[in-house]
């Protein structure tokens, strides 16, 4: 005789992982990772205390699945806004844009970038902690490095250019495009910053360079 399966047993999977993850990681943009309790994270979701962990752990490890997602859609942002083809200062620009959009964002308010905003305070004391935000942040150096590389080959940039010196300066135009949208920087302040940020990397327009008085 064959044995029959016994069907299992209990309700099936309640939830979208991928939602109730983005629903913790909106909990913790908001108040950062000491500010957010397991009963926020539990209102945030809709699920209790057992399935959270049972879903993802404890709150350490769900900020740091938090920190991995925000990474993967941080990744896949640099790819879009940053294409290899084009002038490198309309794409700078755009990816400047886009990303005051993000940071602005927010049901409770302008939040900044999830990693600047509230793994950096965390940093200092959790160790595992301070090396993902650490990779999250030179990951993005990486591509604008890259991305200024083959600037630098096609002519857009000079030939003097260090890349990896001006990635990590378009990389500060980015933190404190964060640092100020958290604070309540206006959105005109924003562009204003993220236009100087692209002329100091990229040089001035040709109508500036025009103006410019005689050296």
């Amino acid at each position: 005789m064959v044995q029959k399966d016994k069907p299992r047993r209990g309700r099936p999977r309640a939830y979208d992982p991928d939602r109730a993850l983005a629903q913790a990681t909106a909990a913790f943009w908001d108040a950062g990772y000491a500010g957010t309790s397991l009963d926020d994270l539990s209102a945030a979701t809709g699920m209790n205390r057992p399935s959270l962990y049972g879903a993802f752990g404890d709150k350490h490890t769900l900020y740091l699945k938090a920190i991995e997602g925000y990474r993967a859609v941080a990744r896949a942002g640099m790819q879009t806004a940053l294409p290899q083809e084009g002038p490198l200062k309309a794409a700078l620009g755009g990816l400047y844009q886009r990303a005051i959009s993000l940071y602005l964002s927010g049901e409770h308010g302008p939040r900044g970038c999830l990693l600047v905003s509230t793994a950096a305070t965390e940093a200092v004391m959790d160790a595992e902690i301070r090396r993902a935000a650490r990779a999250a942040l030179e990951e993005i150096d990486a591509a604008f490095e890259a991305r200024f590389r083959h600037a630098r080959e096609q002519g857009d940039l000079p030939r003097s250019t260090d890349p990896a010196a001006l990635a990590k300066l378009a990389s500060a135009v980015l933190h404190m495009l964060s640092i100020r949208a958290r604070i309540g920087t206006s959105r005109a302040v924003l562009e204003q910053i993220a236009a100087s940020g692209v002329d100091l990397i990229c040089g001035p327009g040709p109508t500036a360079r025009r103006k410019a008085p005689p050296g």
